[in-house]
């Protein structure tokens, strides 16, 4: 996955080659960018990359070099996603400021009607935003509001490792490229918005699949703050898994195709999860509760396409 995402990047430094091939590798660059944040850098920011707390720390680090920063990712996922999933005000993954509608419980717009023809060209811009704006955002509402994945960062730090590792981004995929690539900086900028589009539809559109489709609910605590189901029941009704036959969709994804597997036992490698989804959906049935998969990815993307038409439609006419 490195190899994909870098070794691009060293062609179009070290090689003459044709426009539409450097194209081309931009668009390699985001398949790798988008394969080493689902394989290596998420398991190791959920600490199920290796049994030793190093290697996933600095296999973790990883982030930086994607665009993003390791406190607010796992803020964001490992602790309001995966504890809060679906949960409309807690999941920050079901916000989308005002232009998509995720759930029903969000406001609508007229708009919205259309989200289902708009919608999935706009996920290309996730890891765009990682770069430009929302780590900023985040790390001030999160320091805030004192979230975190383990032990409280100092702020000051917080912001120093942010506002460094960011200039250390730039540098390496904006500022080098200028002064030593023998190419026009249109065509850098082009080939870094190629490469963060293709990395940001992948990685939206996989985590859109497991969680913002047809068959998951997004429940919503009763008065006193008391969700329904204990935690892992409630993973069952709101994760979908799909395509998890195909070889390909498990060894690219990450694994993040067996969602339900990865819901419930976050802290356990992917590799393992083709083999516990037998014993998850074993008991599953025995309990009465539901497993729900799609055997394509194609069957997946037309059901979360439905799920954008039937939140893009008017809450008095759905209703």
């Amino acid at each position: 996955m490195f190899a994909l995402y870098i070794g691009p990047y060293l062609l179009i430094w070290s090689m003459n080659m044709p426009g539409w091939l450097q194209l081309l590798l931009s668009v390699v660059m985001g398949l790798g960018m988008a394969g080493v944040g689902m394989n290596v850098m998420h398991d190791a920011n959920h600490g199920a990359y290796s049994n030793k707390k190093w290697v996933n720390k600095i296999l973790g680090s990883s982030i930086y070099i994607l665009a993003g920063n390791v406190y607010n990712w796992q803020v964001q996922h490992n602790v309001l996603h995966h504890t809060y999933t679906n949960i409309h005000g807690h999941d920050e993954d079901l916000e989308a400021g005002r232009i998509l509608r995720f759930s029903e419980h969000a406001p609508w717009r007229k708009f919205h009607k259309f989200q289902h023809l708009y919608g999935v060209f706009l996920y290309g811009l996730l890891t765009i935003n990682w770069a430009l704006t929302a780590d900023f955002f985040q790390t001030r509402r999160y320091l805030k509001r004192k979230l975190s994945y383990g032990q409280f960062p100092n702020p000051i730090k917080q912001w120093s490792v942010l506002v460094f590792t960011k200039i250390l981004y730039v540098s390496i995929w904006l500022v080098v490229p200028l002064i030593f690539f023998d190419l026009a900086w249109w065509k850098i900028l082009l080939g870094f918005v190629v490469m963060h589009y293709t990395a940001g539809m992948i990685l939206s559109v996989v985590f859109q699949l497991a969680h913002v489709i047809e068959d998951t609910t997004m429940p919503l605590p009763d008065e006193s703050g008391t969700m329904k189901n204990t935690w892992a029941i409630h993973q069952l009704f709101t994760t979908v898994n799909f395509s998890t036959k195909n070889r390909l969709m498990n060894w690219f994804t990450g694994g993040l195709n067996h969602q339900v597997e990865h819901h419930i036992f976050p802290h356990i490698s992917h590799i393992h999860y083709k083999k516990i989804a037998q014993i998850v959906k074993k008991t599953a049935r025995e309990f009465n509760l539901p497993y729900h998969e799609y055997k394509t990815t194609r069957q997946a993307i037309l059901a979360h396409l439905r799920h954008l038409k039937q939140m893009g439609m008017e809450p008095s006419l759905a209703a």
